[in-house]
């Protein structure tokens, strides 16, 4: 294996967190603010890049690529990077940034590669290459709800992603589709087929409160989808707060504004 072979136990229900289990000299590499607490003998360390095998190959120019197409995503430059460099046995955990599920990855069994959406990455055994995916259709990318780019998660080890609400996981066989709302797919396997389809009727379109959009996910292959979406969440909050201005809560229908429409949110 190229990755590191890292042990992992998750904790919690609503807020929970991964602990992982490290080896003397055995490192993960994690999302900036995810940290929650470690063993004194663990050292961390600030990267640029994300210490992968394909980066090293490629040299300080790909490490620069890879940095700054994390900040199309929104995510730091950096990744985080914790070795243990002591004796026996050491644990790291990393928290849910928002209620939901950690999902483990073994990245070995998916052929190598997991494209999410491009907030989800938590964690990952070190040699887990971080990197993002762009949309190749035009209409993906304006409604698609994750935009032009998405995450993308490629080695062989373990890799730790978080969604919000609770994680169904759905097999699909080949040539089996299924319709799911643009915000709430979380992850799907390299052989999946990801497009959109508009809402038919015109009384559906409207007033159906559940957006324009839907993507169309065909096997074969595997895809996460949550129960709730973290700008579904934030909407709701800022529904509920005292308003001056007004503002209507009809989640993605033509009382709550286009681009409430546009995109189911």
């Amino acid at each position: 294996m190229n990755s590191h072979e890292i042990d992992f136990q998750i904790f919690g229900e609503e807020m929970q967190y991964v602990e992982i289990e490290l080896d003397p000299y055995e490192t993960v590499i994690a999302e900036a603010g995810s940290f929650m607490m470690m063993d004194s003998e663990i050292k961390m360390a600030t990267i640029f890049g994300d210490g992968s095998h394909q980066e090293a190959k490629g040299g300080i120019w790909d490490k620069v690529l890879t940095a700054g197409k994390r900040l199309l995503t929104g995510e730091s430059l950096f990744l985080t990077a914790f070795t243990h460099g002591g004796t026996g046995k050491k644990r790291v955990s990393f928290a849910s940034p928002y209620p939901g599920k950690i999902i483990p990855l073994d990245l070995s069994k998916f052929e190598g590669k997991i494209v999410c959406q491009k907030d989800a990455f938590l964690c990952a055994a070190k040699g887990v290459h971080v990197g993002i995916e762009f949309s190749q259709k035009l209409g993906r990318g304006l409604f698609g709800g994750e935009g032009f780019i998405m995450q993308k998660l490629e080695g062989d080890g373990m890799a730790f992603v978080h969604a919000g609400g609770h994680v169904t996981k759905k097999e699909l066989a080949l040539g089996e589709s299924l319709l799911v709302d643009t915000g709430c797919l979380v992850a799907l396997t390299r052989d999946v087929h990801y497009d959109i389809e508009m809402v038919k009727g015109i009384r559906n379109i409207f007033f159906g409160g559940e957006g324009l959009f839907y993507a169309r996910l065909e096997g074969p292959g595997t895809v996460w989808i949550q129960t709730l979406p973290f700008s579904r969440l934030a909407q709701r909050i800022f529904s509920a707060a005292p308003q001056t201005g007004g503002g209507g809560k009809d989640e993605g229908s033509i009382l709550g504004g286009l681009g409430n429409l546009l995109d189911g949110r």
